[in-house]
């Protein structure tokens, strides 16, 4: 699928792994690309595959900064396809979408489409009107309510911001999932997100989380790739430090193609799922480049390089399911070390979630030298953007380890 010409392509967040494995796919298949960050020293931009950089201003805090210097980049620089990575480009990129589409191409999902995955209640409300399992959930917008609504759920209960981020016009905030195991504790975390954004209430569900990845086209699949989490950090629950491919699950794949052909979705996106006691029940839509996205290209599906023909040349391959090996591992290194220092450390912040032992933290470090494990960064192909990334991750466990003292 080498492309003959050297189209340009944009790529954002260039010190993510997600994007350093854009960047990678994107350049071994002939693109010329474009490495972009807000950090003048991003991993991304020693890559061997980034044929020039970009560094624009920080998005959370001058987001018509980032804006105009995209623009200014995709004008002179003759950019014919940007990919926003992140949350914190797309949305102010989504206001202005018509004056970069005037000029260029974004992977960029319809504008209502990406509206209902980044809020969470429109999410559930799309779930439920479809007949996909969700946990038990209520909309609270103050503390009060909150108080209210968990007499009825019971405890511990899952609170979730309606959407993980908010774009204010010049900045964006960001907001994470938090938890409450009673009355009391339930005020105290409401005070985080009181006045800010309104909160679902959740029941808490056990299980084991999986991630569906699919790259559509109108709603209508074209690849798909399916991982199991195995290590999640915080170990409360967020983003996987340590992953496994796994077959696709006929029943998991139904729900995640039933809700996205039903928003006409055109792109990349990964769908999320907690299987225990009472099956599949889905967490969220995660309507961008997920950070998981390694493992599926180490696996053998090439999603970076699929989105870029669609987009570029409307290119579009015969469907890809269940094309991949199974039981690829692969592993973000400073979320996987941040991790192990948590379980090593031991300290437990919610009874009723069970901690790794250090057995199994001392099992997981041992696994950092098994040569059949893959790296989301670290690459002999690639090696400086790993290299690079090693004394990054030192020094975050250090000060960690210094915090936990």
């Amino acid at each position: 699928m080498a492309t003959t010409n050297r189209q340009k392509i944009l790529v954002t967040d260039a010190g993510r792994g997600s994007a350093i494995t854009l960047i990678r796919s994107l350049g071994r298949k002939g693109w010329h690309v474009i490495a972009a960050d807000s950090n003048p020293n991003s991993l991304g931009f020693r890559s061997r595959y980034a044929s020039e950089t970009l560094v624009y201003p920080p998005a959370d805090t001058d987001a018509k900064g980032m804006i105009d210097a995209l623009y200014k980049a995709v004008r002179e620089r003759g950019i014919d396809l940007l990919i926003p990575v992140t949350d914190a480009i797309i949305l102010p990129l989504v206001e202005v979408r018509e004056e970069f589409e005037a000029i260029c191409k974004l992977a960029l999902p319809q504008t209502a489409s990406l509206a209902i995955v980044t809020d969470k209640l429109k999410t559930l409300e799309l779930a439920d009107r479809l007949g996909v399992p969700t946990p038990r959930t209520r909309l609270v917008k103050n503390t009060d309510e909150a108080c209210e609504a968990a007499a009825g759920m019971g405890f511990p209960i899952v609170l979730k911001p309606q959407a993980s981020r908010q774009y204010t016009g010049q900045a964006s905030e960001g907001f994470n999932v938090c938890y409450a195991e009673s009355l009391d504790h339930l005020a105290r975390q409401m005070a985080r997100f009181e006045g800010r954004c309104s909160v679902l209430l959740q029941e808490y569900y056990s299980g084991v989380g999986y991630g569906v990845e699919l790259l559509t086209c109108d709603g209508e699949p074209l690849a798909a790739f399916q991982h199991k989490r195995l290590r999640e950090i915080p170990i409360t629950g967020g983003a996987s430090s340590f992953r496994e491919s796994v077959a696709l699950d006929p029943q998991m794949y139904e729900y995640a193609t039933c809700l996205l052909r039903e928003i006409r979705w055109t792109g990349l996106a990964m769908v999320e799922f907690k299987v225990g006691s009472q099956g599949a029940k889905l967490m969220e839509i995660n309507g961008r480049v997920w950070g998981s996205l390694p493992l599926a290209v180490h696996s053998g599906v090439d999603f970076p390089a699929l989105l870029a023909d669609m987009i570029l040349n409307g290119k579009r391959p015969e469907k890809l399911l269940n094309t991949y090996k199974l039981g690829v591992r692969s592993r973000n290194l400073e979320l996987d070390m941040l991790w192990i220092a948590a379980v090593m450390v031991g300290k437990q912040r919610y009874p009723f979630l069970k901690m790794p032992s250090r057995l199994q933290g001392v099992a997981a470090f041992l696994g950092l030298f098994n040569p059949t494990y893959k790296y989301d960064i670290l690459s002999l192909s690639d090696p400086r953007p790993g290299l690079a990334e090693i004394p990054k991750v030192l020094g975050k466990l250090t000060q960690k380890m210094k915090d936990s003292a």
